[in-house]
């Protein structure tokens, strides 16, 4: 923990456009600790999310019980159940009062692969997708709310290097919603050979 604590990102990492933050936490490491072990992997995918002006956002219709937290403190976790089945995470971001989120959708594994494995039941795709990863990972909507800056409830994201500037970063439209998918607010990196 002690190389991760010095290169956690910061709050104001978060306090920014949704759509640049989603962007920049491409290639980030995100973790969650369970006792002694650590789980995660580096973010390939993510998609931002905002507010009354984003017929796709929780925060569409204003400050409700549910999207509430999307108008809070910067560098939250916010993780809701999706059709029933799924937990999914997200990150708020902008400044507090302004609505923003950024849900990270995939993930390459790095740390814990073994302990993904048996949580997923598989061998391969264990954080392909973002509920996934929250299986993956073990994110419930018990860590709704988790500081990811302070670490509450261990989880973590923060720089890390590969050493590999070979890839890209590519723009489309948002998937799995019905309103709001021409926009193009899903990022993903693309491995260049």
């Amino acid at each position: 923990m002690n190389n991760i604590s010095k290169k956690i990102l910061l709050r104001k990492f978060y306090e920014r456009d949704t759509s640049m933050v989603a962007r920049d936490l491409l290639g980030k490491a995100l973790v969650k600790y369970e006792r002694s072990e650590m789980v995660g992997g580096i973010i390939m995918e993510t998609e931002a999310y905002y507010g009354p002006d984003d017929p796709a956002s929780h925060a569409y219709h204003g400050k409700t019980p549910r999207s509430k937290i999307m108008f809070g403190k910067p560098g939250i976790a916010y993780v809701y159940l999706c059709y029933g089945m799924y937990n999914l995470l997200n990150i708020v971001t902008e400044n507090e009062g302004r609505p923003g989120a950024v849900l990270i959708r995939a993930l390459a594994p790095v740390w814990g692969i073994d302990v993904m494995k048996k949580r997923r039941n598989l061998d391969i795709r264990l954080a392909d997708g973002p509920g996934k990863l929250t299986i993956a990972l073990g994110i419930n909507i018990e860590d709704n709310g988790a500081d990811i800056v302070t670490g509450k409830n261990n989880i973590y994201i923060f720089d890390y290097k590969t050493g590999s500037n070979n890839v890209k970063i590519m723009a489309t439209g948002r998937i799995g919603i019905k309103k709001g998918k021409e926009k193009r607010l899903r990022f993903y990196i693309k491995t260049c050979s």
